[in-house]
């Protein structure tokens, strides 16, 4: 472990931790990691006790070994961009808080703190410089716990392999035995093999825009996330059950399975689409992010670690979708997420692929996202990772959290700290919605499937 010592206030301490072998390989990242962006996500978990930070660094610097790119830096390539795996090394710090835990938890957020609990990583002028595409930050409260605040580059991977990672850390801290993750991106090669003629220069789910079009885009995001609110909602294990029960019901003799996660995603959008109110003419699309490596298992070995997500948009008139019974909303949805093929995905690739050869991936945009402002509601829903399952010697964390979205009507669905079905909902809209959501009317609305009594 190649530790180095950095200036800091007192309560402050950052080393540079690095895997100690340096491979000098090239990694190539692949179409779907250009769609990302190059900002770092953080996540932050809350432990009731205190982290020891010296173990936690050891078996830091052990799992790292397996991700060297984790250590490397971004650079530019062939019409994209790549990481030298120069281990250039990872800041770690370790900072103690003069305040007690909070009590964080879906009444209270931890989003106002969030920056105290993050080493900073640069956001801009990330390509070609020396900026780590990991943080690591443990920070101690007066009494006791710890926060691990942990920041990952989207470029290198998404939510899923950013999980992966971390378990296989945790696995690490306890010394047990876990299969190295495939980071290859070489492992996608030949996708675009066999799409249909035309495919290079039409995409369902992606678009060239002009680059003064992406630019008022972008301006409009930064611009108005000042006035987007992120309201976290808790349904209650049960209620998702009853939701899926209530679906499948008006579903019966279709033949259709659907999930939990359909039903939950169909009530949403139908709420949503209420409270909105937009004419009944207008159209509500529902954008849902979707993984890849169920429908790339040809390709992908299990467990690969890099972006391997898409995304689908089911659309309905706005009237309809207000008054169709749930069991259709949910159909819209199933059906949506089940036209995600390999065929799909290899005329994907191909759309991509040709962008990325006439270096024009940088005014590649989702339609999803370009719809953020109008009739579209983005919807990732994470409910099945083990965000609560990371261990380090401290127990469970009692509460997990990210930043909000910048972008209004953007939803995210994630586990409880209970091991059940029940799900939070973090709805990231615009202010004046974030105060309806918890009044009474749209309470009820919002938990109209609740079991009673």
């Amino acid at each position: 472990m190649t530790l180095k010592s950095a200036s800091s206030p007192k309560h402050r301490h950052t080393v540079t931790v690095r895997a100690g072998e340096a491979t000098g390989e090239r990694v190539r990242l692949s179409v779907y990691d250009l769609m990302t962006g190059t900002f770092a996500t953080p996540r932050t978990f809350y432990y009731r006790q205190s982290l020891d930070t010296a173990a936690l660094r050891a078996s830091l610097t052990a799992t790292l070994a397996h991700y060297p790119l984790l250590t490397g830096r971004l650079v530019r390539d062939d019409g994209g961009l790549g990481v030298v795996c120069n281990d250039a090394g990872i800041p770690f710090t370790e900072s103690h808080s003069d305040r007690p835990m909070p009590e964080y938890g879906s009444d209270r957020s931890a989003r106002p703190d969030l920056r105290s609990y993050i080493h900073p990583a640069g956001a801009l002028r990330v390509v070609g410089h020396d900026v780590p595409l990991l943080t690591v930050q443990v920070t101690h409260m007066r009494g006791g716990g710890s926060v691990l605040g942990v920041a990952i580059n989207h470029s290198i991977v998404d939510g899923s392999g950013y999980l992966d990672f971390l378990r296989h850390w945790s696995r690490v801290h306890h010394g047990l035995p876990h299969i190295a993750a495939p980071y290859a991106r070489t492992l996608l090669d030949g996708v675009a093999d066999g799409a249909p003629p035309g495919s290079e220069r039409h995409s369902t789910q992606y678009v060239l825009v002009p680059g003064r079009q992406k630019f008022g885009f972008l301006w409009r995001v930064n611009a108005g996330a000042r006035r987007v609110r992120t309201v976290t909602l808790r349904f209650a294990a049960d209620e998702v059950r009853a939701l899926k029960e209530h679906a499948r019901a008006g579903l019966a003799g279709t033949g259709l399975r659907i999930s939990a996660g359909d039903a939950l995603s169909a009530h949403l959008w139908k709420v949503l689409a209420q409270l909105r109110a937009r004419p009944g003419d207008s159209v509500e699309r529902l954008g849902i992010v979707v993984g890849l490596r169920s429908a790339l298992r040809a390709f992908l070995p299990d467990g690969y670690w890099g972006n391997a997500v898409t995304n689908v948009t089911p659309a309905l008139p706005a009237a309809e979708l207000r008054r169709a019974p749930l069991g259709d909303t949910v159909v819209a949805v199933r059906e949506a997420v089940n036209s995600v093929t390999e065929e799909r995905v290899r005329a994907e690739v191909a759309f991509l692929q040709a962008q990325r050869r006439a270096r024009r991936t940088n005014r590649v945009l989702s339609r999803m996202a370009l719809d953020a402002f109008e009739g579209t509601v983005a919807l990732n829903n994470v409910g099945r990772l083990p965000v609560y399952e990371m261990d380090f010697g401290a127990g469970r964390p009692f509460w997990f959290q990210f930043p909000g979205s910048p972008i209004p009507w953007t939803l995210l669905v994630t586990p409880t700290p209970v091991a059940d079905d029940s799900r939070d909902v973090h709805f990231s809209v615009p202010r004046e919605t974030a105060h309806a959501l918890v009044s009474p009317e749209w309470t009820e609305r919002l938990h109209a499937y609740a079991p009673r009594g």
